[in-house]
């Protein structure tokens, strides 16, 4: 198996992450190799996917760079260079531009495990690799960026919970299959054979991203590691449930968003995140929730959550039916 060797500072230290970038690999891998399993990716890839055929078709030696830097066990390297959070897109994508094609070459042929095809014996290829992670990045993620940060941001805010109650195994556990905390300071990154690495004195970074990829990544030079991840608003279920028009005359849409979300217990701070509304908003629809019995409360650790009542479910299911 694949782990890492990571000591006691290095973790304490570790971080979470948002890379604009990430999130435009991650669209690009679900684009190439996704497997669409429910409903919402399949809406997803039917609409994008076509436009993304398109602009590989016309451009052959593109389309055979992704198909070999995404189609093996391990990504191409130069393809998701390490976060380091508080970066923009441009600044990360210039990351991937300048890698030497010397370089580039070396990586896709780790990934493909063999000699490369002879349409991949060129130098454009980061320069290639830039241009189709710049065309996902404005034709498919910046216009839906607002929501899919608020889904980030809602994850966040879970692992913080998480890592308040139950620590960082806890929250290792739960982020990529095949990965969780062995003990003895080891976390298994996946389950293939891959030699130890050793993480003392580095910066260790959890990024998460709405598509349903993953991977790990480090920059030695810099230090610095990076665990991706898919957060637990993926495309599987970013598009939520949409709140019954009676629903939201009954108690006005916004607040009515607010109980819709409450299918499982979540903090104000989470709350905020995914609606969109503000800290005060979000604390008045509450109010008047837990007044209604519509909604309870409980404490966990240093947390406070909230949560559908029965009452709360009752007319839900009535408004929706």
């Amino acid at each position: 198996m694949g782990w890492w060797q990571v000591n006691a500072d290095t973790l304490a230290a570790g971080r979470f992450v948002v890379s604009e970038l990430a999130e435009a690999t991650a669209a690009l891998q679900f684009l190439e190799r996704g497997a669409a399993t429910n409903p919402a990716e399949r809406a997803w890839s039917d609409t994008h996917r076509p436009a993304y055929r398109e602009r590989l078709a016309g451009d052959p030696v593109t389309a055979e760079l992704v198909r070999t830097g995404f189609g093996g066990h391990w990504i191409a390297d130069f393809l998701t260079p390490t976060p380091a959070g508080g970066t923009t897109f441009a600044q990360d994508l210039a990351r991937v531009r300048a890698t030497s094609p010397e370089q580039a070459r070396a990586d896709l042929k780790v990934s493909r495990g063999g000699p490369l095809p002879a349409v991949l014996h060129r130098d454009d290829l980061p320069r290639k690799a830039a241009g189709l992670l710049e065309w996902v990045w404005e034709r498919i993620v910046l216009p839906d960026w607002p929501r899919r940060r608020r889904i980030i941001e809602a994850d966040v805010v879970a692992r913080a919970g998480q890592l308040s109650q139950g620590g960082w195994a806890a929250a290792l556990d739960t982020l990529n299959p095949g990965m969780r905390w062995l003990g003895g300071s080891r976390l298994q990154v996946n389950p293939r054979d891959y030699p130890p690495r050793e993480l003392a004195g580095v910066q260790l970074v959890f990024v998460p991203v709405t598509p349903r990829q993953g991977w790990v990544s480090w920059d030695a030079a810099a230090r610095r590691y990076a665990v991706v991840y898919a957060c637990s608003g993926t495309l599987s279920d970013a598009d939520r449930p949409a709140v019954p028009d009676s629903l939201g005359r009954l108690l006005g849409p916004a607040r009515a968003g607010v109980l819709v979300l409450l299918d499982r217990p979540r903090s104000t701070t989470e709350l905020v995140a995914l609606t969109g509304q503000g800290l005060g908003s979000v604390g008045r629809h509450l109010k008047v929730l837990l007044d209604g019995g519509l909604a309870g409360r409980r404490r966990s650790g240093r947390s406070v959550l909230y949560f559908r009542t029965e009452a709360g479910e009752v007319l839900l299911r009535a408004q929706a039916g």
